[in-house]
């Protein structure tokens, strides 16, 4: 078997830690909503650094009723043929993107958190991609684009705001290249950065407002 690279099995001690994969999900429990799963996919050779690494996300596409054009990380709804909610994240990911479950070895699980706006309680699945291939978009209603990003650019606090929304919401953010990373997937990337050690001084006081473009036709998405 190949062997985790240092920096993610580092990770995974962490999350087996007690407390550690609460921390990453703090302040939003689970409440009996309908079960999800999303895959948090990292890649990377041994003797990478931590910004050597890459993180799989997807773009939902602009036509969707909710969350639509936002980034995320792999996943959906467990469905009653899922036998767990790894298996769930596995199949969404294939579903969505294509990813082969075959080259995937799974780190760890945090505890599910609670998505306000869609109802759901998600579990996260944080993975190592041991054999990366080309992804596409499989599921052309869901995803408008998939991305591999480096870890190094999430990490960089130049990349980093607070996102704010009219209403008074606000949370971490990245925005990198023309990519702005806010809500649920923001929080997981800010809380891992943390958990893992890998998170730099960011000035958490530099505000950005939330693109229009993410706000919900019919008022405003919290992201949440």
């Amino acid at each position: 078997m190949t062997r985790v690279p240092g920096v993610l099995a580092d990770l995974a001690v962490r999350l087996t830690e007690p407390g550690g994969g609460a921390r990453v999900v703090r302040g939003r429990p689970a409440r009996r909503g309908r079960k999800a799963a999303v895959l948090i996919l990292f890649s990377g050779e041994q003797g990478a650094t931590p910004a050597d690494l890459e993180l799989v996300l997807i773009e939902k596409s602009a036509t969707l009723r909710k969350h639509a054009g936002q980034c995320a990380f792999p996943g959906g709804g467990v469905d009653e043929a899922d036998a767990s909610s790894e298996e769930a994240a596995l199949r969404e990911a294939r579903e969505e993107v294509g990813i082969d479950a075959a080259t995937v070895e799974l780190l760890g699980v945090l505890p599910p958190a609670h998505v306000a706006v869609t109802g759901y309680d998600v579990t996260p699945v944080v993975a190592w991609w041991r054999e990366p291939h080309p992804l596409e978009i499989v599921d052309t209603i869901e995803v408008g684009a998939v991305h591999s990003l480096r870890v190094g650019d999430l990490i960089d606090p130049a990349n980093r705001v607070t996102w704010r929304l009219p209403m008074g919401y606000e949370g971490p953010a990245f925005v990198v290249d023309d990519l702005f990373i806010w809500g649920f997937t923001g929080h997981l990337i800010d809380a891992l950065l943390d958990l893992a050690g890998w998170a730099e001084p960011w000035d958490a006081h530099r505000w950005a407002l939330v693109p229009e473009r993410f706000l919900h036709r019919a008022g405003l998405d919290t992201g949440q």
